[in-house]
């Protein structure tokens, strides 16, 4: 189907629920689809049911809400479309998704080492800086209702990743993020984009060689299966935001909107607290297969890493502007290593 036609028949799927959640014309609940990319049992996963069953539960059955996961609705490619245009209603993708939405600033949050535990993402969050993103999103129609902190990432790879010489002509898996793109060039590696439902094959048959994600996803999707090496590098942390539709959000009935307020906050607590438990099971999940060998940076080793990526903050001054980087420091408490 061409992209013009593809557009027409979600935007035509799209308009009726659309327009009679506006006008509350129907006694039957209102159908509320939820799409994601991970499995049930990741984090993500668990907490999309988990928001399915407080919706449901705090509006008093007024809405009902359909879980798709494993990219069984809609590829990373073509969620944040489907939801600008009203076909689905919940997306809780990676905050590097949204540089292609055109909104380039959230890209500030693949900087490495920015965000590399988790008192500089809590700061980053608590930030009046979100209030700029926020409003960069509802500009392109879409509302952030919570950010998702998913922990530190970790790089794997069927090599030792030991020092930054060791990513070299390396094909490396990334999200669709300039600064991404910038950090594997910098360490030597050849970034592909590849969608996270096909990452495990794409891996298996060579097409990619290594990859970045939080333990839990390279437990739950089984990547240690085809990856020999994991460094637990901790240079950047997966977030995610929960988003819905800002014209489907503005116009829910006033006897539904509370509810789905409280049920974002609450899967929002659970899902922070879920993401740090489920990501040190992981961890031992993954070392108990003896598949994959795990490698901890030493001190010496991990300045060796921020030194060779820094150029990529420097890079960044000229895409952000040095004054928005300065600010982003600022919110997240991040000092840059004196040179």
């Amino acid at each position: 189907m061409s992209k013009v036609t593809r557009r027409t028949a979600l935007g035509l799927a799209a308009a009726v629920p659309m327009f009679a959640i506006g006008k509350g014309a129907h006694a039957d609940p209102l159908i509320l689809k939820f799409s994601h990319v991970v499995t049930p049992d990741a984090p993500k996963g668990k907490a999309a049911l988990l928001f399915k069953q407080l919706a449901e539960k705090y509006t008093g059955g007024k809405v009902s809400v359909e879980v798709y996961p494993n990219s069984s609705l809609y590829k990373d490619k073509e969620e944040l479309e489907a939801l600008q245009l009203g076909s689905v209603q919940f997306l809780a993708p990676s905050v590097s998704k949204f540089g292609p939405l055109g909104v380039k600033e959230f890209d500030v949050f693949d900087l490495p080492f920015l965000m590399s535990d988790e008192t500089h993402a809590r700061a980053m969050m608590a930030s009046p800086m979100m209030d700029l993103f926020n409003k960069k999103l509802e500009d392109k129609g879409v509302t952030p209702l919570a950010y998702w902190d998913n922990g530190p990432q970790l790089y794997t790879a069927n090599v030792p990743l030991i020092m930054p010489d060791d990513f070299r002509g390396l094909k490396m898996r990334i999200q669709g993020s300039k600064v991404l793109d910038a950090v594997a060039r910098q360490l030597g590696a050849l970034p592909q984009i590849i969608a996270f439902g096909e990452l495990y094959q794409a891996l298996q048959t060579g097409v990619v060689d290594g990859e970045d994600n939080v333990a839990s996803n390279i437990s739950t999707q089984k990547l240690y299966d085809v990856q020999k090496n994991l460094t637990v590098s901790n240079h950047s942390r997966l977030t995610y935001s929960l988003i819905t539709n800002k014209k489907f959000w503005d116009g829910l009935p006033a006897d539904v909107r509370p509810g789905l307020d409280r049920a974002v906050k609450e899967t929002t607590a659970f899902f922070n607290d879920t993401a740090a438990k489920d990501n040190e099971t992981a961890m031992g999940t993954i070392k108990a297969s003896g598949k994959t060998e795990i490698h901890l940076l030493t001190d010496d080793e991990k300045k060796a890493w921020i030194a060779k990526l820094m150029p990529v903050h420097k890079e960044m001054e000229g895409r952000f502007g040095k004054e928005f980087i300065a600010q982003i420091y600022k919110a997240s408490g991040f000092v840059p290593p004196q040179s």
